[in-house]
Parts: C-alpha cells; structure tokens; sequence
C-alpha cells in the first residue's frame, strides 16, 4: 500500500485564516479536516451591553459583509420589540443588502478565485493565456475593472446609508435615513452604470436575453450565438471551466440550506418566488428535495471545535466558552459545527439558486449535483434577477410618501431572531435580553455553515467532505483544492477574530 501523507496547506485568497489538513493515498484525498485557526468573540463581547449596541458592534464582524450583519441584527430586534417596518425602510435595507451582494460576487469571482486560472498547474489549458490577460492579481483586465466596478457600486450603500462598510442605518422600526429624490436619482444612475458593464463585460448580452437560459442545452446555444457570449467573462468562464474538470470538482454532501431574503413591502410591483413574504424563499433541500424551513431545527455543534462542548444546542441555548488547552484530542477549528436536523448543509449563491427554482441551475443540479463549476456560475449570475428588483425599490422609494420609521415603543424582556441570505449565504443573529440588557447573543454566518468541522456524529462539513475523492495531480501545488475550498467564498474573519501568535504545536487526528 502506498505510503498515507498528511499535508497542511494554510490557504491565500480567502477573508482570513484557514488550514486545511488532508490524507492521502495514491493521489487521492482519502480524510480532510478544515481549522478555523483564529477565535471570534463577538458573541461574549456583546452579552451585558444595552440592546440596540449590536446594530454598532456586529457590522464591525467583517469589512465585507457589514451591511448584512447590520441586516440580521436590526431584524432580531424588529421581533424583540414587535416593531412594524414601513414599506419604504424594507426598500432600503433590500436595496443596500444587493448592493453588499453584487460587489461580493464579482471580487471573488474575478479577484479570488479566477487567480487560480493563471496558477502554473494550468499551463497546458487552450484558455491558460487568455486566463492571464485577464485574471492575473493586480494586472489582469478583468481584476482591475472587477475593483473599479464594484466600488462605485458600493457607493448605492454609502449614499443610503451614510457609510460602507460598517454603517448602522438600520434601526428596530426602519432605517434612520430619508434619502432625497436627487440621492435616489444618483442611486439609479449608480446602478445603470453597473449594469451596463455587467451586461457588457460579464454577460456579454443583455440581462432579459441571459434569462432566456433555461437548461444546459440552452446555454450551449447561447454560447455559441455570438463571440461576445463566448468572449465575455461568463462565457470564458464556462469554456474554461469545462475543459478543467471543475464540473467534477467538489461535490459534497448534497444537501443545500437557504434562510431566504429580502423582506418583501406589501405595496410593490416586485413578485416573489412563492408568496412566503420574502423575495428570496428559505428552505433546506436533502435527498433533492427542498423542505419547508424552521429555525428552531438548527443547532451548533461543539465536539470538534476548541470550546466547552455541553452538546448540540440550538443558538438560543448555545453558548460561546473557549476552551483549547492543547490537549483536546478530537477538537481542531475554531469554527462550530452548526446543523439543520442533525444535518450539514451548503449554503451561498447555488444554495440560494436551488431554493428560488432557477431553471438552469436546477437543471444541472439535477444531473451533476453541486461542484465547482455551478458554485461559481450560480454566484456569476444571480446578479440577472437582483438587479432588477433593486432598479424597481429604487423607483417605488422615489414615488412612495410612506414613512421610512415606525417608533417600536419599549420591551425589557424577551428576544428575536435575524435571518438574511448575505452574499455567502445563511446568516443568523440570536438575541435575548433581560432587564434591558443582552443576556446572550449566537451568530452563525455562512462561512460557520461551509467550513464547520465534524460533528458529534464523525460527519464531516460541506467542504471537508466536498474534498474527499479529489485526485490531485502536484502534491506541491494541489490547485484542485484551492478551486475546491474557494468555490464555497470561505470568510474566516466572520467566523473567528483574535489569534495568539506564539508558536504552537498540534497532533492531528484521522
């Protein structure tokens, strides 16, 4: 039997620290553990603070995804103080949360991920050149359009909501900003301007005739239609993608977990995908078959993560107590193991795709399951149905004389819950106060989902059990594993915060 060999690759080009430790035989990932290598204590940070201190401090988790933070929070205490939102408000904070998406998915896509097209493993694709010229760091077309692009559309943000990132605009009841007809304006300007790039650059047609694409039969057509389908970013994409394998790449456990998003106003022109109130339908799919979701089915797991471990508890119940003496055998990550009955789940862009039925995605699913590929051209293309919506909010907030706050009156006791599907997926805050003061306050971002270690069970998470199988060509430079883990847009900084530096020594166990 050949020789079994542990390899530790501490990954780049993801939102933070991460190590990933694999076996393998033969060349071929056999075992896979994934660390969270840095500590996150928000949650302690905010127990004894008054209630609305979370709008301010939660924002500051992550540089990237503040606004749905901000989001998540703001709808945890809508419930805690019963408060009514004005049609207006839910606009603004749905406009701003697109916004946060939109420039999240371009820079991984073209500044993260698509680098790994340039990697040197790739040297004999037809496409590897064409791959340079546009996607080399810092020099490559598409890198520098993708930067100057995506911050003037963070601009929408700014305007709405005073600042990005880490703005606290949203408030119990509303938003606290009542933007003038000539800010709208600019917004619209804003995202005109985007569009017309994104059509022009990334789709390479218009966005009515990308939705036009239905099965993969379709997109082959559409491929082949014009060069600019086939030259465009997308395109490129797909013909590079596929003469890669990454269609092989990763495929996990199978099962997809979505909280919904984007609450809907009750006087708008928009539809949602299934009348649940939300733009975006939650749900949670196992065995290819999505399941109505319930929040009180999600728990975290703690046997394999560097914290007391008292079972798996629902977020109202769990609690975050470090615990990592060096001595913990089975525990390696500071990430926690959440689960949705008993289950892990993937969640992002494909996830989110999944559940609102998009017919392309479905499609391929159905045949393919999720790998590589359609993690990205699901991230790639969902700006098709946002920015619609979002040029359509902004016209109604324009014409709309409702209010843009409802005053939430007072509560000392209770608690609520925040769901938002931010640009990776899944978020959640739970919160509950007494005595007008937080008594316990549980995150689960996405990345928590993607990245968590194994459960109490041995059952690995969506990206470690994605890796198992994964033949790897150069055990010095094993690009399949980076395609693999950035397809899920790791965000490690939103899982853990604070490291100690000192040089440490740690026993791995298979």
């Amino acid at each position: 039997m050949d020789r079994k060999e542990v390899k530790i690759y501490p990954l780049n080009r993801v939102e933070g620290d991460l190590e990933v430790f694999v076996e393998i035989e033969k060349g071929v990932v056999t075992e896979a553990r994934s660390a969270g290598i840095m500590y996150r204590g928000f949650e302690n940070i905010l127990v004894g603070r008054a209630p609305l201190d979370g709008l301010v401090l939660t924002p500051r988790i992550c540089g990237i995804c503040s606004t749905s933070h901000l989001k998540a929070a703001a709808k945890a205490l809508d419930m805690f103080f019963k408060a009514e939102v004005p049609d207006n408000a839910k606009r603004v904070r749905n406009v701003t949360l697109i916004a946060e998406k939109m420039q999240n998915d371009f820079r991984h896509a073209f500044l993260l991920f698509m680098a790994d097209f340039t990697n040197p493993e790739h040297k004999n694709h037809s496409l590897y050149r064409e791959a340079v010229r546009r996607y080399e760091p810092l020099k490559g077309e598409t890198a520098i359009q993708t930067i100057q692009e995506t911050k003037k559309v963070l601009e929408i943000i700014a305007i709405l909501g005073g600042q990005w990132p880490h703005s606290s605009f949203m408030v119990p009841g509303g938003v606290v900003c009542i933007p003038s007809a000539h800010e709208i304006n600019h917004c619209l300007f804003l995202l005109k301007n985007f569009r017309q790039w994104y059509e022009r650059r990334v789709l390479g047609c218009t966005i009515e005739r990308w939705l036009e694409v239905r099965n993969r039969s379709d997109l082959d057509v559409w491929l082949d239609e014009t060069d600019s389908h086939a030259n465009s970013d997308l395109g490129f994409f797909v013909r590079f993608a596929r003469e890669a394998g990454l269609d092989k790449l990763g495929k996990g456990h199978g099962n997809f977990i979505s909280f919904g998003s984007m609450d809907m106003p009750e006087n708008t022109a928009i539809k949602s995908h299934n009348n649940d109130g939300l733009f975006l339908p939650s749900g949670f799919t196992y065995n290819s078959r999505v399941h109505t979701f319930n929040q009180e089915k999600i728990t975290e797991d703690l046997s394999h993560s560097w914290f007391s471990d008292d079972g798996a508890k629902h977020p109202f119940d769990g609690v975050t107590i470090p615990y990592a003496s060096g001595s913990e055998g089975g525990k390696y990550s500071w990430a926690k193991a959440p689960r949705y009955d008993g289950m892990p789940a993937e969640t992002g862009p494909l996830a989110e795709m999944v559940m609102a039925a998009d017919p392309l995605i479905l499609d391929m699913v159905r045949e393919d399951g999720p790998n590589v590929y359609l993690r990205e051209l699901a991230r790639l293309v969902r700006t098709t149905f946002l920015i619609p919506v979002m040029e359509q909010w902004l016209k109604e907030t324009a014409s709309c004389k409702e209010e843009f706050y409802c005053d939430h009156g007072k509560a000392n006791n209770g608690g609520g819950y925040g769901l938002v599907e931010a640009p990776r997926g899944a978020l959640g805050h739970w919160v509950k106060i007494g005595g007008e003061k937080i008594e316990k306050y549980q995150i689960i971002t996405p990345t928590a989902w993607n990245a968590s270690p194994r459960d109490a069970n041995g059952v690995r998470g969506p990206w470690e059990e994605a890796l198992i199988g994964t033949e790897i060509k150069d055990l010095d430079n094993p690009v399949e594993l980076d395609h693999i883990i950035r397809s899920f847009d790791p965000c490690l900084v939103c899982t853990v915060h604070t490291i100690n530096l000192k040089k440490r020594s740690r026993t791995i166990f298979f």
